[in-house]
């Protein structure tokens, strides 16, 4: 491919935003690919084709004999919301995922409001508003059960209460006003709320106030950049994909490193606290013993980088410079493509999950997702913003902040509890 890496132009996913169509003959860097694959508005997977599984009613969960039953019941209501959608709508690639606020509504947009009740009160009332952000709100579940517990048990908070959301998608801005208007009781909210249709990473007002910032599963779809290392030297080259005249893609790697990239590397050097991994951390000899094999491949395998997050930092930091940072996300997760930090790269068609082995596939059909090493992001959020930072499991954080008798069955055992044991939280100190 060298005349066509010589010949063809290197592009960003902010170079293809008012793309209509998918890009051929360009290359660009790995970061850029996911990005615009995932939040392009014109094909990308949260644009067009994610969809959230809202199941009506909220779960009567004393009603439920225990876990397997709830697991059950979520597959038929499942079913049942997608037979619902293809009335209207039939697509065999739906792509369909559904949220700890939608499972387990109100009770874990309760939690979170208790938290943020509790920590306002503590520490801003009354000589502030209380300003939260949340971005990538999904259909704006979180927002009305926040808002609805506020009002509810703390009117004063609520007259005082300013829900802002940061949304990229388009349509699901829409979609979230429409929900916020459907009930006379929601819309009561009107009042509290702004919905703001852009990226985080476009932002530019500067916003002197304190304000908690919730990111909720939004970590794990920020864009990341892909490393393999010279197994001998350890240097680093930066993972690159051209997009030939055909729309096929070809991987290819670069010794020099963006300026982000770089940076990225510098600072988690700096600011770690502790040892971490990557392709070379293993023994030299045995690495040279790996090269000497027939067939050896010539660089490591590849690791990925969270850039796109240390980029958001520099936003909270830059322009909500009072902010209060409330994270949760995954921090293991399963059929991972192959490599360090490796994300899961999953398409659905016909009503089943499809995983493939490279994020490198046809843009807007394939969610691509990371873990979240959440002691590295510790590390760098304190180096970039100067906050401090506590981490609980996602059990710890439900156990101190919900009212978990509200999500137990007859059994005793507790879906909200044991269903995302792989997910922790971080929150500003």
């Amino acid at each position: 491919m060298s005349k066509q890496l010589r010949e063809y132009p290197k592009v960003t996913s902010f170079d293809l935003r008012n793309r209509l169509h998918r890009p051929k003959r360009v290359k660009m860097l790995a970061r850029d690919f996911i990005e615009d694959s995932l939040y392009n508005p014109n094909y990308g997977y949260f644009s067009k084709h994610a969809t959230i599984f809202n199941p009506g009613e909220p779960f009567d969960f004393p009603t439920i004999k225990d876990d397997a039953e709830f697991n059950r019941r979520v597959s038929l209501s499942y079913a049942e919301y997608e037979d619902k959608l293809d009335e209207e709508d039939p697509d065999e690639t739906r792509q369909l995922w559904h949220t700890p606020t939608e499972l387990f509504r109100p009770y874990y947009g309760e939690a979170i409001a208790r938290y943020l009740i509790t920590n306002y009160r503590l520490t801003l009332f009354p000589y502030h508003d209380l300003i939260i952000y949340e971005m990538g709100a999904g259909n704006g579940t979180l927002m009305q059960n926040v808002l609805d517990y506020i009002r509810d048990t703390d009117p004063e908070v609520y007259q005082r209460t300013r829900f802002r959301i940061i949304e990229i998608s388009s349509s699901l801005a829409k979609l979230q006003l429409r929900n916020l208007r459907k009930s006379p009781t929601s819309s009561e909210h009107l009042d509290h709320v702004e919905i703001i249709n852009k990226s985080i990473f476009d932002w530019s007002d500067y916003i002197h106030s304190p304000c908690f910032f919730l990111a909720l599963e939004v970590f794990d779809n920020f864009a990341h950049d892909s490393l393999r290392y010279n197994p001998i030297s350890e240097e680093p080259l930066q993972g690159n994909v051209l997009i030939d005249e055909e729309g096929e893609f070809f991987e290819y790697y670069e010794k020099m490193l963006d300026p982000v990239a770089a940076r990225y590397l510098r600072i988690r050097e700096a600011a770690s606290r502790s040892r971490f991994t990557t392709p070379v951390s293993d023994s030299r000899l045995l690495r040279r013993l790996k090269l000497a094999l027939p067939f050896a491949p010539n660089l490591t395998r590849p690791e990925w980088i969270p850039t796109r997050m240390m980029q958001f930092f520099d936003i909270l930091r830059d322009y909500f410079p009072a902010h209060r940072l409330i994270v949760a996300d995954f921090d293991i997760l399963e059929k991972t493509t192959p490599g360090i930090n490796a994300p899961v790269v999953q398409t659905r068609y016909q009503r089943r999950n499809v995983p493939v082995t490279t994020p490198y596939v046809h843009q807007g059909y394939f969610d691509i997702f990371f873990p979240t090493d959440f002691r590295m992001m510790e590390d760098i959020y304190r180096a970039i913003t100067g906050k401090l930072t506590r981490v609980l499991s996602h059990k710890d954080f439900l156990e101190r902040w919900a009212h978990v008798e509200d999500t137990q069955t007859k059994s005793g055992e507790n879906p909200m509890l044991s269903w995302y044991k792989n997910a922790r939280v971080m929150t500003t100190v």
